[in-house]
Order: structure tokens, then sequence, then C-alpha cells
């Protein structure tokens, strides 16, 4: 069986990863922003007997290296083993993506381009002949939109063709100055029957000799013909700098290639209608203005919260409802000692205080991403941009920030888009304060405690906005007085606006719902196992033996039942978590916090969702609450002041985030010493900040 790789190669925003779901059926996440596709990534699948591998290379405008997207790819196509190269083009905005197609028709690679979005084209009346622009460009260029999935198999059985056919030589051409001395040096390369182990040809060396290629610079000094070739490309710079306003050859190419594309789209497009305002900037109008866009925003994000209150209340109460019965139903089956406890008020208790709050997390990421994929987040880091800048914050920090409130992980890696040091650490610094979801069961479980429900989705939408302000605050004092310096200008790519794909849309949900289950299925559980165990464990017989004689001489059902509660809060004291809990208790003290409360924050260090799992374990122990009415959030709110468990929520909404994202962080900025940095950052901005919430609360409600 034959095997094809294909390096699959765009700019930001032109549908390369779902070119890659249409081709083969991959479940590849899909953005409608830029920086998405970070790292390259892969399909393999089986095609009329072919084995097909496609490897997605970041998005990248260009090949000069300027992002770390750019390195990966251009790193790629020059050192790594593939076949042909795929280049996905936005057939909506040609000029701009040809531009990265120049740069690659400069490779001595087999191409054919996939002219993606043609059913947005059709609609903005462009008209592509693409046989003509695959002639004058010297690649075959196929039609498709991979969103109606039209075009796919006329683009499959072409590269196909194109991998068992001799390559065709690149039309790629230059001014007649440039093509005058890349002539002079491939001319003078011949003559010396010069054999190179560069993946290029003749001319293409010169072009790079030309380009100021380090890579073919340092190769070519290797050989005793660079003392006569070095005089030839001397000259071929003066002539260039000559025809130019620059001595900047990027620059000089930059232009060279501006041209070329101009005359291509001229040559091969057709506009039929004229170019009055469309559909996207119409909506731009009223979504970016000046003044109306943030208030439209915030209230979109408000509706979001409200709708992941309102909606989500129903079913999670009947989870709840499920797992209590089950609670119950195991204590039956295994009874009332050691194996019925760990089973009902362990496991299931702890797993099921987070499954409770699915509903609540797939309402929240439906919304972000029906936001991400109809093209708005973009506009929103447009419209942000100024604002942020006040904070000392870069634009285009907007992304992976939105990002955390879905998940801190990709937030950490999407902050790789910040082309400045500074700008990318401070960023990293501050996306813990944006709530991921994994807290938002916590804010739920307390919201429903403490709160009404008709005020539940202002609450909720308050806590979320609070954190986002004070990450904001936060940036400018870290701006002003940790990463000193000026912030760069910000400059991003705003797609045009489209209707979200209900595949996109439904695979994003059930992914992230699926993850959150292997979440409470595995080391959430067994942190409610440890948990459990940690909270009965060591046994302490002398103190049984004690209240099991008070008990009996009890004269009322009452008395008995006060002393079976002592001793069950007594057990828990002495237990191993109480031994833990009562150490660190001091520290937490001035907040508001029992032992119970510390222990809860300490195990949310390894993830959130652990915060609510051992409440789950710890208030159902020892709990004062009615036989009658067995929710946790019953027990919570019979059991914490409202002062501390507002108190809890902001020491919730600041500290470290979970281990996962915590080694994800230390990757991305560059070191441990920097997690170090942001655990002790973190930790004490959280305990001054509950602090003063708890005092203020306290005055507040006296």
């Amino acid at each position: 069986m034959q095997h094809l790789t294909i390096a699959l190669v765009g700019q930001p925003n032109v549908g390369k990863s779902m070119l890659i779901n249409s081709i083969s059926d991959s479940r590849l996440r899909v953005g409608n922003f830029s920086g998405v596709t970070v790292e390259k990534a892969e399909v393999n699948f089986e095609y009329e007997g072919m084995k097909i591998r496609i490897i997605d290379l970041p998005g990248a405008y260009s090949l000069n290296e300027y992002t770390i997207e750019e390195k990966v790819t251009k790193n790629f196509l020059e050192n790594e083993a593939y076949d042909l190269i795929l280049n996905v083009v936005d057939a909506t905005n040609l000029e701009r993506n040809l531009l990265l197609t120049t740069e690659l028709l400069e490779y001595d690679k087999k191409m054919i381009i996939a002219l993606n979005m043609m059913d947005e084209a059709r609609k903005e009346g462009f008209c592509i002949n693409n046989e003509q622009m695959g002639e004058v460009l010297g690649v075959p260029c196929v039609k498709v939109s991979a969103v109606e999935k039209t075009g796919i198999g006329k683009l499959i059985h072409r590269t196909i063709a194109l991998a068992k056919a001799d390559k065709n030589p690149s039309k790629m051409v230059y001014s007649d100055a440039a093509e005058e001395e890349i002539e002079k040096i491939s001319n003078f390369l011949d003559e010396k029957g010069f054999v190179c182990t560069l993946n290029y040809n003749r001319r293409d060396i010169a072009v790079r000799l030309i380009q100021e290629n380090k890579h073919v610079y340092n190769t070519m000094r290797e050989f005793p013909i660079w003392i006569e070739l070095l005089p030839l490309v001397r000259s071929a710079l003066d002539h260039l700098y000559l025809h130019h306003d620059t001595k900047n050859i990027d620059d000089i190419f930059a232009e060279e290639h501006n041209a070329f594309v101009k005359g291509v789209v001229k040559e091969t497009v057709l506009c039929k209608k004229p170019m009055a305002e469309n559909l996207t900037e119409r909506i731009d109008n009223l979504l970016i203005h000046k003044y109306l866009g943030i208030p439209i925003f915030l209230f979109f994000m408000w509706g979001l919260f409200q709708l992941t209150f309102t909606l989500g209340a129903l079913p999670m109460d009947m989870i709840d409802k499920i797992f209590v019965a089950l609670a119950d139903q195991a204590k039956l089956v295994f009874g009332e000692g050691g194996l019925g406890s760990l089973i009902a008020d362990g496991m299931i208790g702890g797993v099921g205080a987070v499954v409770m709050f699915l509903p609540n997390i797939m309402i929240l990421f439906f919304g972000i991403a029906l936001l991400e994929t109809t093209g708005y987040m973009s506009r929103v880091a447009f419209l942000l941009d100024g604002f942020f800048h006040k904070f000392g914050l870069h634009g285009k920090s907007f992304i992976p920030l939105v990002t955390g409130f879905g998940c801190s992980v990709p937030a950490y890696m999407a902050a790789r888009t910040l082309k400045n040091e500074k700008d990318k650490l401070i960023t990293l610094f501050i996306i813990g304060f944006m709530s991921c979801s994994a807290r938002l069961p916590i804010y739920i479980l307390f919201i429903g405690a403490f709160f009404d429900t008709s005020n539940a989705g202002n609450i909720l939408f308050f806590i979320y906005m609070a954190g986002a302000i004070f990450g904001l605050a936060m940036a400018k004092l870290l701006r002003v007085f940790v990463f000193k310096g000026e912030d760069e200008p910000f400059v991003m790519e705003m797609p045009k606006y489209r209707l979200p794909s209900a595949r996109l849309v439904w695979h994003t949900v059930m992914n992230n719902a699926w993850m959150y289950l292997k979440k409470a299925g595995t080391y959430i559980l067994a942190a409610a196992v440890l948990i459990w165990f940690m909270s009965n464990y060591p046994k302490q017989p002398e103190l049984e033996v004690a209240y099991a004689s008070k008990i009996e001489q009890a004269q009322s059902d009452i008395e008995k039942s006060n002393l079976a509660a002592a001793l069950e809060k007594e057990n828990l004291e002495n237990s191993y978590l109480g031994i833990v809990g009562k150490a660190t208790e001091p520290f937490f003290a001035p907040l508001g916090y029992d032992w119970k409360m510390a222990v809860a924050l300490e195990a949310g260090l390894a993830a959130k969702e652990v915060v609510v799992s051992t409440l789950g374990v710890l208030y159902s122990l020892g709990s004062e609450v009615t036989e009658e009415d067995k929710s946790l959030v019953s027990a919570i709110k019979a059991q914490i002041p409202l002062a501390s468990a507002i108190s809890f929520i902001v020491f919730i909404m600041i500290y470290l985030p979970c281990l996962a994202a915590s080694m994800v962080f230390a990757k991305e900025a560059g070191g441990w010493k920097y997690l170090a940095y942001l655990f002790v950052f973190t930790t004490a901005v959280a305990w001054i900040m509950s602090f003063i919430v708890y005092r203020i609360a306290l005055v507040l409600l006296a």
C-alpha cells in the first residue's frame, strides 16, 4: 500500500482544521480566531488503497519566523519529510492569503491549493477561474467549501494524482531586476556543476542567497565555491537596492510577492457585484461600535450566565436527588458500617457532588462555542484593545483570557500567540483570575445555598466579572512593578461572521462534557475516596466506648441523636484529615474558615472540582442536616456563615489553578521558578482579598 504525507499549510482562519474534518471525519477542534492551532496535529486515513497522513501545521501569515507558529511551520517545511504541500486559502480574501502561497512556491516541493470558503465567495459575487489561476501559479487549484463539503472529493483525487505525477517547475516570478540577478547566480552554479545536500534546486538556492537566508548562507560557506559566489550575491543585493527605497531585503521581497499576487488576482478573479458594504461590515457597525460594543458584549455574557444557572438548575436538582437516592440504597445494601460509608459517602457522594453540575458546564461551553465559531470573539478582542492597554495588557491577550473561562490549560497554551515576552508573562499570570469551568460548581453550590434562585444568575455574572476586573487590576500592577516596558500595538485579523456549525458546537460541548466526566470518574473519584479514608481513620475505640455508654444512659431520642452527632464530629476532628485541617486552620481562621473549608481549599490544588467533592464528604459526616434534606446545599447553608461563604468564593476565584494547569503554566512561562512566583502571588492576593471581603461582610451583615 502506498503512503502519502501531506503538509497542510495556511494562514489563520482559512478553515484548515474544518477541511481536515471534512476529508477524514476527524474531530479536531476548530476555532474562528487566530491561534487555535498552536502546535502541529495530524490525522491518518485510507483512501482508494492509499494510506494518507495529513499534518496540520500552525496557522502562519508568513514564514519570516516572527511568531512561534511561523517558526514551527517553517522548521517543518525545511527539515521534515513529506510528499507535498496542501495550501488552504480563503477564497474571499485572496490577496492576503496568496502572500503565504508565494513563499511556499519558493520551496522545491509539489503543491496543491484548496480555494476554501467558495460558498461565501459566491455570495459576495466573486467569480474565480481556478484553472487559469493554476496555470499562472504552476500548481493545481481546486475550489472547495469545508462547511458545505463541496469539492472535497475532487481535491483528494487531484492531490493523489499530483503525488503520482512528476513535479512541474514553479511559476513564481519576480521583477525584471530580481529575475536578472537570480539567473546570474543560478547560471554560475550550473557552470560550476554545483551539487549540494540542500533540499533546493539551483534557482531556489539563488533566491535564498539573495534573501539572505541564514541556513543557506551557513551551508554554502562550507563549499570552496563560496569565495567566487559571495561577490555575485553582494552585487545582486546592490542592484535590488537601486530599484527599491529600502535596504531591508525582507521588505523588498514582500513588495515582490505583493506585486505578483496582485497580478494573479487581477488575471483570475472577477467581482460581479459592486463592492458595497457587506453583511459583516453592517453587523460590525453595531457590535464593535465605539460606545455600544462593550455594553452589548457584557449583555451577551450576562445572558450566558443567566442561562447557565437557570437552565441548569432543573437537571442539577434531579442529578443531586439521584445520587442521594443511590447513596441511601448503597447503605441499605452494604450496611451502615465502613464499606457502606465508603461507597455511599466517599464514592457516590464525592462523585455525585461533581457530576450534578454537568448541565451547567455544558451550557457554559455551548455559549462559548457559539461566540467563538461565529467570529464574535475576534471582534471583542479588537473592541477591548484600547481598554486593555490602559491595564498594560496586549489586545490579543483577550483570547487566552476568555479561553480561561472554559479551561486554564488551553488558555495558557493560547498565550503563545503573544510575540512580546513581557506581554505573554503578564497574560499568563492573570489567566487564573478568569474563573474556569472547574470553579463553576463551587460558585453554583454556594449561590444555591445562600441566594435566592431569581437572583442567582446575576450573582454568578458578578463573580465572573469581578474576577476578570480584578485580574486586569493585577495586570496593571505587574506591568508597573514587575514586567516593566511598553506594550506592543495590536494587529489581528477579523474573520467574517459565519453561522455556527451545529456539528462543531456539538462536538465542542460533548468533548468537554466527556472530559469532565472522565475527571469525575478517575482522579476525582480517587481523591474522594482518599478524603473519605482520611476523614474516617484512625479509629478512636476509647471514644466509641465512652460515647456508647453515654448514649445508653440517655433518656430521650433527641439526647441520643445529639450524642451520636457529637461522636461523629469528634471522630472527624481526630482523623488524619482533621489533623491536617487543624494544623492549617490558624492560617485560614482570619478569613472565617473552619478546618473543613481549609482542607477543601488545599484539596483544590489538585483540581478545583475536588473542592466540591471534599465538601460533600466532610459535610455529610457530622452534619446537623435533617434526614428529610440530605443535600450538600442544605449542609453548607446550615454549617457555614454567609460572611465566610463570601470570603471562600473570593479565595476560590483567585488562588492557584489546578495541578494540570500549573504544569502547563510552568512550561509556557519558561521554568518552575515562575510557578513558584505564581503560587506566592496568587496565595498572597487571595488571602488579603478574602480577609478584606470577610471583614466587610461581617460589618454589613451585623
